[in-house]
């Protein structure tokens, strides 16, 4: 069972990301606070849960969380001032719209900029190891895919509404046939910058 807390005492947010690896969408990110010693017997890493368990824990975690945000940095932003930077952007983001503020903060991952007079400790693989890191990543996961696939109304050709953005076969391929939408990340490697907008659609189109 994951833990429910690092510190003892104080009001402790669990952050989390998604969308680093996409070729189109928002980075999305989420602060959670859960009450203290709080447990749960499914919560986990969103990437272990099936799409159903995670739309139901999303709903227990907002009743029951003392405090949660979700928050995004575009695509243009992550464009502008790199997918990292554009994922502390979005977890710094979701920290503001918190209704209280937390004593600390716990970041997945390794890296993480500092968020102005909250102290924090970045945990390695954290959203398989603590409860609030769990929380958040499931709430940025659902709130991400729910977008994606939004999105996918739009764009049917990319297939976000399976692939929520990554870069598989398929997208690659509708990237090759149809070029870039104005979603799609123009700094990535297999989004070329150069190319033309049509005006006659909401297509981008590269020029090779």
């Amino acid at each position: 069972m994951l833990k429910s807390h690092y510190h003892p005492t104080g009001l402790e947010a669990g952050l989390d990301e998604v969308g680093r690896g996409c070729l189109a969408g928002p980075v999305v990110a989420a602060a959670v606070i859960l009450p203290k010693n709080y447990t749960h017997p499914l919560l986990n890493d969103s990437k272990q849960l099936t799409r159903s368990l995670r739309e139901r824990l999303r709903g227990e975690i907002e009743r029951e969380a003392l405090s949660y945000a979700v928050a995004e940095a575009s695509n243009e932003e992550i464009d502008r001032i790199n997918i990292l930077n554009a994922s502390f952007l979005a977890m710094h983001r979701a920290v503001d719209r918190l209704s209280f503020r937390p004593e600390h903060l716990l970041v997945d991952g390794n890296r993480f900029t500092p968020y102005p007079l909250i102290p924090h400790t970045c945990i390695v693989k954290g959203d398989a190891q603590y409860l609030s890191i769990a929380a958040a990543s499931i709430l940025a996961k659902t709130h991400r895919d729910a977008l994606m696939e939004l999105l996918a109304g739009q764009f049917p050709e990319y297939g976000w509404a399976q692939n929520v953005g990554y870069p598989t076969p398929h997208h690659r391929q509708a990237l090759r046939q149809h070029g870039l939408t104005p979603y799609h990340r123009r700094s990535f490697r297999c989004c070329p910058i150069e190319g033309r907008y049509s005006q006659n659609s909401t297509t981008y189109h590269p020029d090779f």
